[in-house]
Order: C-alpha cells, then structure tokens, then sequence
C-alpha cells in the first residue's frame, strides 16, 4: 500500500469521457469547453455524486481559448456544481489531463480536499486563428489614436502581408521542429523500421475496435447529441478502423519525409476533438461515502529532455522514477498503457526501456526491461481511437484503470509523451 507520504491514499473511483471525433466531423460545433461540460456532467450522474461534495476541479488544455482561457472554471461553472467549487487550469502539452489529476491527487494527498473532478479537454475543430503582429499593432495605434486622422495614419500602415492569418502550429518553438518531424527523426535514431510502425497501428485499431464493438470502450463513454438537429447520438470513436489491415497501411505515403520517411497518417495520431474527467477521492471519503475505488494512485513521475535530442522519448526517463517511488519493478506490471502519439515514439519508448543507454540516464544500473506485448495497450491506442490533446491523461487513466479491475490485475503502469521534450508516468494499484 503506497500514499503520498502522510498516510492518505488517493483513490480513482470513476472516469468518464466524450467519444473522440477526428477534427473537423462530428464534434465540431462544440468548443473544449463544452466537451469538459458533458464529461463532467456524465461523470456527475454516473457515480450518483452530491455535487456539494466537490472542493475542487482541475482541468488541462493545451490550445486554450483566448475569450476563456481558464478551461476549469467555465467547466466548474456548468449548472449542477456549485458556484464556489475551486478551479483551475492547467498546460503540460499531452500530459495536462495527467497534470490536472497529479494537482487533484496532491490536494487531497495533503488533506486540503476530500473529493475532486480532474480532467480535461480539446477542440482541435476550434483553433484560434490569430492576426499577425503588423495587423494586431495597426489596430493597437489606431485604438489609441485621438483623432480621425490619427485613426487613419495608423490603419495605412497595415501592408497585404500583414493580412496572412497565423494559425498555431504543431511545432517546437525552441527548435522549429513538428512533432511528426520528431518521430521521423526518433525512428532513425532507434533503428524502427516502417513494418514495425504498421503493425503496431494496426493493433491499436484491432484493439480498439474489439473493444469497441464488446462494449468494454464504450462503456467509458458519455453519449453526445449531435448539433444542430440533435438527432444523431455519437456514442462511439469515429477513428477507430475495424476493416483495416497491414496492406491498406503499408500503401500509405509518409507524411513528413516524403523520400525517406517512414510516419504517415496510418501510424499516426490523427487530430482529434475530445473531453474526460476522473473522480478522486481520499480513501476514508470514498469508504464513507460508500464507493469502491476502480484503483488507487500508488506514485507518479515527471521528466524532461533537451526537444531538440528525441522530442518524445522522456517517458523512458519517467517510468523508471515512478517505479522506484512506487518500489515495483516493470516485471510487477500486469497492464502497461503508453500514449500513442506515433507508432515510432512508442517503438522508440520501447527500445528506450531496454538500452543500458537510457537506464543510466534515468539513473539504473540495468535497464527497466522489456514491456511484454500483451499487456500493453490492450484496448487500442490514439492512433486509433484519437488524441485530443488535453484529455489524453483522462482517457488513459480512466481506461488503465478499468481493465486493471476487469482482468483482476493488481499493478498498472501508464506513460505520457508530451511536446517540450516532456514525460510522465504513473503507477497504480488495486487491492
């Protein structure tokens, strides 16, 4: 049994998600916000919460909306919670939902709550289009300006390309590099091939769709009624390919090397909408209030690297801190889940926990091992089934834990990939 060092256990009782929706189909008319509503709201309903019970919730995003940028309290504002439930947003790129968690587990871990939502959300579908810096100080100037003339002089500055939108970009800004550049860059680096990039794509669609289609996933669903007619229900992920195979994915073209490359679209994470939120309570308030925790948080661990090194590869310097905190080995783990950003990150992640290279970077004398295949990503992964990048952590906490009580495990690990050069990992247990 592991707590947070003053004896409170932090228990995961519930989690709850939207279907995720590749950007631009079915979820596009809503914002991150309003996904955070309905996951939370489901999750709400589902655990039959009194929701004056909540101190406070936490949710991530990464592409924040500029008129609300404090996701969590636009989502704490939602009807069914009360007005003075404490909240506030988070970013670690594709670990903010992982974040949001880690905030909520530490404030109850400290005794400053008892029970917490966490979570988050992202609208790929509602990017925000910014003006560029000569249109934004034209306007500035011609605010500021006190008379009509004034007005004009500054408007008359603005030239043709100072009209060319900015959108944001899937990119470092410390090396200029895209995240697909980086998992071209990482598959060179640790020798993975094309074929292994495919097959385990491939895999992560069978997974996911048996999943799918025996309810296991979609149990973990909140299921959204679609605008503007509100006719359609979406009750399931629309990324998710039942018909693929290795031959219709071997055919696909890379994507961000086109002459040498191995990443394409089908061994990638595909944009993606998407919200989900978990239930935390401390032990002693769930076993009053009469909940069985699906798992409690046994350790976690943050890392990070030089983004121009291997973008995506910290997890593997992750894993083996929160292991040691936990005092298990890899060997302990009856389930793994590893974000899929890219089939090449997660080979990469991989090969990382068995070079000596990365034990002693991560401070081992040996390394962790290898990950046995059946235990990892077992109901599919977001190549599959998506990434919408603040819910991330949500899904996969929500969906280790499940099957972790399903299949009588007792230890799970999970790994976060994250831009910046970021990683996390997390371990936890059941009884």
């Amino acid at each position: 049994m592991s707590s947070f060092g003053n004896g409170r256990r932090v228990a995961i009782i519930e989690g709850v998600r939207t279907p995720f929706a590749r950007a631009g189909t079915t979820l596009k008319q809503f914002s991150a916000i309003d996904l955070g509503k309905i996951a939370v709201g489901e999750l709400i309903q589902r655990t039959n919460l009194d929701p004056a019970s909540v101190d406070l919730l936490v949710f991530g995003s990464v592409i924040s909306s500029v008129l609300a940028p404090n996701i969590a309290r636009e989502v704490a504002l939602m009807p069914v919670l009360p007005k003075g439930v404490q909240a506030w947003s988070v970013s670690r790129a594709c670990a903010s939902a992982n974040q949001a968690i880690t905030d909520a587990a530490d404030q109850i871990a400290l005794g400053h709550a008892d029970v917490a939502i966490a979570g988050g959300a992202e609208s790929l579908s509602d990017v925000p289009i910014l003006h560029s810096r000569g249109f934004s100080d034209a306007l500035i100037a011609a605010s500021k300006a006190k008379t009509l003339g004034g007005r004009v002089q500054a408007l008359a500055k603005i030239r043709p390309r100072d009209l060319i939108p900015v959108t944001p970009a899937i990119a470092e800004p410390t090396t200029g590099e895209t995240m697909g550049q980086s998992a071209e860059k990482m598959a060179k680096l640790n020798g993975v091939t094309r074929a292994e990039q495919d097959q385990l794509a491939l895999a992560s669609h069978l997974n996911a769709a048996a999943g799918t289609k025996d309810g296991r996933l979609t149990a973990e669903l909140a299921p959204v009624f679609v605008p503007p007619k509100y006719e359609q229900v979406m009750t399931e992920d629309n990324g998710v390919r039942s018909d693929t195979s290795l031959e219709q994915l071997s055919a696909l073209k890379p994507v961000f090397d086109k002459r040498y490359g191995t990443v394409t679209a089908g061994n990638a994470s595909p944009l993606t909408d998407g919200g989900g939120a978990v239930l935390l309570m401390s032990e002693e308030k769930a076993k009053a209030l009469g909940y069985a925790p699906l798992a409690y948080i046994r350790s976690y661990a943050y890392a990070a690297l030089d983004p121009g090194e291997q973008l995506l590869q910290a997890p593997v310097l992750a894993a083996p801190l929160a292991l040691k905190r936990a005092g298990l080995s890899l060997k302990d783990m009856d389930l793994v889940e590893m974000h899929e950003a890219f089939a090449a990150q997660v080979l990469s992640n991989l090969r990382g926990f068995e070079s000596p290279h990365w034990a002693v970077r991560a401070g081992l004398s040996t390394p962790l091992g290898a990950v046995d295949r059946a235990k990892l990503n077992v109901m599919g992964g977001y190549i599959a089934i998506g990434h919408p990048f603040g819910a991330t952590g949500a899904r996969i906490t929500t969906t280790l834990s499940h099957e972790l009580k399903r299949r009588g495990g007792q230890f799970g690990l999970m790994t976060v990939c994250a831009a910046g050069g970021m990683g996390f990992s997390m371990v936890i247990e059941r009884e």
